[in-house]
């Protein structure tokens, strides 16, 4: 059975609580299988994980934004690995660096990303990294932690450089296309799609935030990763069916803890 998987998405947002229901059988319909709602403050873990519990093609993660890593820095390796213990918890994160917005201290969003890292090493899940306008000192971290034990992970969302994409691949990492890869002005984005192996690719949307063409400006749904899937397809010359199963295969290597739909 040929299926799709949204890696990554914020079911507990507001923007979805009046349909949730709705927004998740439309996804269904379209074809997906597997989601992944993703946590943004461990202090509101319970809220992320009801909504996993809610659906049984959902599953969640458990960490910090780096916009949260200011009220966090408390959180410990130790704290993300006992609420991971959860078998709906499949990944550690979002963590990672954000200096567009800047909105936690750089070296609070360092040492937070840091803490993750050592909870996805331990762990063996797949840490979720966010990475914006940051590739100098996000492919550094990376590097000096890899060299101290490495981690399964995946840079997700990817709207970097060239640069930090072939780094995270050299260093074992996957990436992760949203509706980005589907802007009239993302060439660039979509060269590096085109250059980097196939197995090593994940589709998400990132919903709610953007939705692809043809809905860009709309909120997000899991439903449209299909058209970011598309357009996968197109820049790679491969049908809808081969980027399914790609991409698909790909999310199930990485994230092992997900059980395939067609397992039953």
């Amino acid at each position: 059975m040929t299926y799709l998987v949204d890696s990554h998405c914020h079911l507990d947002f507001p923007d979805f609580a009046p349909e949730l229901d709705a927004v998740i059988e439309s996804a269904r319909e379209t074809g997906l299988r597997r989601m992944v709602t993703i946590c943004t403050r461990v202090r509101k873990f319970e809220q992320v994980r009801a909504v996993a519990e809610r659906y049984d093609d959902v599953f969640c993660s458990v960490g910090t934004h780096p916009h949260n890593a200011d009220e966090e820095m408390d959180v410990t390796a130790d704290e993300l690995l006992k609420l991971a213990d959860d078998p709906l918890v499949v990944a550690i994160g979002e963590a990672g660096l954000d200096y567009h917005y800047d909105k936690s201290d750089r070296a609070n969003q360092a040492a937070s990303f840091r803490v993750h890292i050592d909870a996805a090493r331990r762990s063996a899940l797949p840490l979720v990294i966010h990475a914006r306008s940051a590739d100098d000192d996000m492919m550094a971290i990376l590097e000096e932690e890899t060299r101290a034990g490495a981690f399964p992970a995946v840079l997700h969302c990817f709207s970097s450089g060239a640069a930090l994409a072939h780094k995270g691949i050299e260093l074992g990492l996957y990436v992760s296309f949203s509706g980005i890869l589907t802007f009239k002005n993302s060439q660039d984005i979509r060269d590096i799609a085109a250059d980097i192996p196939h197995d090593r690719v994940l589709v998400e949307t990132d919903a709610p935030y953007l939705a692809p063409m043809p809905n860009r400006g709309k909120r997000n749904e899991p439903a449209w990763t299909a058209h970011t899937a598309a357009v996968l397809g197109d820049v790679w010359g491969m049908d809808r069916d081969a980027v399914w199963a790609q991409t698909t295969d790909n999310f199930h290597r990485l994230f092992s803890k997900v059980p395939r739909a067609d397992d039953g």
